[in-house]
């Protein structure tokens, strides 16, 4: 088993609702078990501002599935959420990223990992702490030191 942390995200058609769904469905995925949660997160869009702020959180995940086939069952979760992709950023019902897939370093057409802007998302940074206070990117970084140029002050937690 392989620890993954993925990141979960969407601003339409009730942002919660489809985030808290999506953690059910991570739940079922074949070979594979939901160890934690974060607390749900509200954060502003990054690139287009013309849309809704964003409700996010990070899980982690074990797994003996590959990269790869990972990747494939988070696309097909997205697509039950009606996921439609019409522009880079922009709006979504449910975005699943995988963020590190235990230690590994991947670049491959349709995967890269660690996601390549963990350092600059707090809403990532913010909960990848709240989960594993003492996590180390495959690169040596501690997730801590991020704080220093991705502050999380600004998170909003939007938990009921």
């Amino acid at each position: 088993m392989v620890n993954v942390y993925i990141g979960l995200g969407s601003n339409l058609d009730d942002p919660k609702g489809h985030v808290r769904q999506a953690l059910e469905d991570l739940k079922q995925l074949p070979h594979s078990q939901l160890l934690l949660a974060s607390k749900l997160y509200l954060s502003k869009p990054l690139g287009p501002q013309d849309q809704d702020d964003f409700v996010n959180a990070v899980v982690l995940l074990a797994t003996e599935l590959k990269p790869i086939t990972l990747l494939d069952e988070l696309q097909a979760i997205e697509q039950q959420h009606q996921r439609v992709r019409e522009r880079h950023w922009g709006p979504r019902t449910l975005d699943l990223d995988i963020l590190l897939f235990g230690n590994q370093t991947l670049d491959q057409p349709r995967l890269t990992v660690p996601h390549t802007q963990i350092s600059q998302r707090d809403f990532v940074v913010g909960p990848l702490l709240e989960l594993s206070p003492e996590l180390v990117l495959p690169c040596g970084t501690p997730v801590r030191h991020l704080l220093r140029h991705c502050p999380i002050d600004g998170l909003i937690c939007v938990e009921d």
